[in-house]
């Protein structure tokens, strides 16, 4: 089958699409066709040789697909079934993956979408439960990208009131998902108050743009803030810094289903590439400044 994989560090150059035998499910896993694979900044930081200094090295942790062939303790009336989920192996841009933690793709979401969400519905979800978000006022800082935009529909549903600063060019999108929209920049935390005079409960930072101390400022300390993107500021700030190494929010899979059946949460725009232009792909990732996920599809 085929995968991606890079043997050097360094540009999007390095990568390769290479022959590798197919994978093979262990208990409890199953392996699916892919249909769709997750691009994330991951992917690019492993490739500059920012992560892991082994080499050779491949990639991706989330797709989707139907399911051809199941493991131990999994019954066989899976395969066939659509599903998306996460890929231990880190091996997701293939033809085939093995995936450990699935659930069954939502009647009416294309493979594609399905592919976009793991990652960012998992972060977003263990975020929120870490800062303990059940209702309340929560301050979303990046709250138009694929992280946020799903942090701002998941805080909503759990009864929270969400500002979300954002780009004034992304203000209605951030409406559109349920929140107040507020701009970046000088002056974010009288803007804020303005809004909320009395503060928030809670504060995520999603961007990890140096905002940390503005947003324990809004919250009342940095025991309500927690950032899933600046690790530095965390340890500057005695803010929580969220892993996804710590513990995965695994149940975040199946409550998506129930959200997505119940129109109450909008999959992002999908930008999809063939798998043989993942370098492509890696170079828009990496510019950033768009709105929604890229996605590889190997069938293409």
């Amino acid at each position: 089958m085929r995968a991606v994989r890079f043997d050097e560090f360094g540009g999007p150059e390095v990568l390769r699409i290479v022959e590798i035998p197919a994978p093979h499910p262990g208990p409890g896993e199953v392996r699916i066709a892919v249909l769709g694979a997750g691009v994330n900044a991951s992917d690019w930081t492993k490739r500059e040789g920012l992560m892991d200094p082994g080499l050779p090295q491949y990639l991706g942790y989330e797709a989707a697909g139907v399911v051809d062939e199941v493991g131990e303790g999994v019954s066989d009336t899976m395969l066939g079934d659509r599903v998306f989920g996460f890929c231990p192996d880190g091996r997701a841009q293939a033809d085939l993956a093995v995936l450990a933690h699935y659930a069954p793709i939502p009647a009416g979401l294309d493979a594609q979408a399905a592919a976009a969400l793991p990652s960012a519905v998992e972060t977003a979800t263990r975020a929120l439960d870490q800062l303990g978000v059940q209702g309340g006022t929560v301050l979303i800082n990046g709250a138009s990208g694929g992280i946020g935009s799903a942090a701002v529909q998941l805080a909503v549903a759990r009864g929270a009131r969400v500002i979300g600063i954002a780009g004034p060019r992304n203000a209605e999108y951030v409406r559109d998902l349920g929140a107040d929209p507020v701009a970046y920049g000088e002056g974010v935390v009288e803007r804020v108050r303005r809004m909320v005079p009395g503060g928030v409960d809670r504060a995520l930072d999603i961007a990890g743009n140096g905002v940390l101390p503005e947003l324990i400022l809004l919250a009342g300390g940095p025991d309500r803030v927690l950032t899933v993107a600046d690790v530095d500021g965390a340890a500057a700030y005695g803010v929580v810094f969220s892993r996804g190494d710590g513990g995965r929010a695994l149940h975040a899979l199946d409550d998506l289903g129930v959200l997505l059946a119940a129109g109450r949460f909008c999959v992002p725009d999908v930008q999809a590439f063939p798998l043989a232009e993942v370098a492509r792909a890696q170079k828009l990732s990496r510019r950033g400044g768009f709105r929604g996920k890229i996605v590889l599809v190997p069938g293409e």
